[in-house]
């Protein structure tokens, strides 16, 4: 298990969180670390066990998901957000993704998709089912970013569609023979011109403005 995904789950409800364990503690690359049953007690164990992702609910008692993950977004801090919920409004499901989650996914997913889902977002994918995808196209007016798409150079087009594509910058140095230092650059570049905040934000506004394939 030496090179398993650390998993720390972070859901008010024990049965959801005994039945997320009961299901990846069989995955043969997946550990699970620890358990907190709110925002706060999850911040303080990511920062002790130091998970590589975190399952989080967001509507919990105390400290909710949202700003959990503005807390996890401090520096030092690395793990990467699945919300993992029933929630599927749009003033649930916006908020979230704009605080830093890497993928948001509905409890009723399928448990092998599950897995997939934390290997992906793990991998450095941005991960969003459609409905979700669907809510932040819908929130356009209100996004970051818009107007400056002139400032991008074509290599960062390039990178932004693959980005949009949900390639991770390993993936993405290889697929235009870069370096992932150069891919890197390119990203950070992108976010700065655009004014976004992270990967799920540049990925919507490539899709809003045609460059994913």
């Amino acid at each position: 298990m030496a090179d398993a995904i650390r998993v720390l789950l972070v859901d008010d409800h024990q049965v959801v969180r005994r039945g997320l364990r009961t299901f990846l503690e069989v995955q043969d690359d997946i550990e699970v670390v620890g358990e907190a049953a709110d925002g706060a007690e999850g911040v303080a164990l990511a920062g002790e066990l130091r998970p590589d992702v975190i399952l989080m609910d967001v509507r919990m008692p105390g400290m909710d998901g949202v700003e959990a993950l503005r807390r996890l977004r401090e520096p030092g801090r690395h793990a990467r957000v699945l919300i993992v919920t029933s929630f599927t409004e749009q003033r649930t499901v916006v908020p979230a993704l704009r605080a830093g989650a890497a993928g948001y996914v509905y409890k009723d997913i399928d448990p092998d998709a599950l897995a997939g889902a934390i290997r992906s977002v793990h991998a450095g994918h941005v991960l969003l089912q459609a409905e979700v995808a669907h809510a932040l196209l819908a929130q356009e007016e209100n996004q970051p970013g818009q107007g400056r798409a002139g400032s991008l150079t074509d290599r960062e087009r390039e990178v932004l569609g693959l980005i949009a594509d949900g390639r991770s910058n390993r993936e993405i140095a290889r697929a235009l023979v870069l370096s992932e230092k150069t891919v890197k650059t390119h990203v950070s570049n992108i976010l700065m011109k655009l004014d976004l905040s992270d990967r799920t934000q540049a990925a919507l506004w490539a899709v809003r403005h045609g460059l994913s394939t």
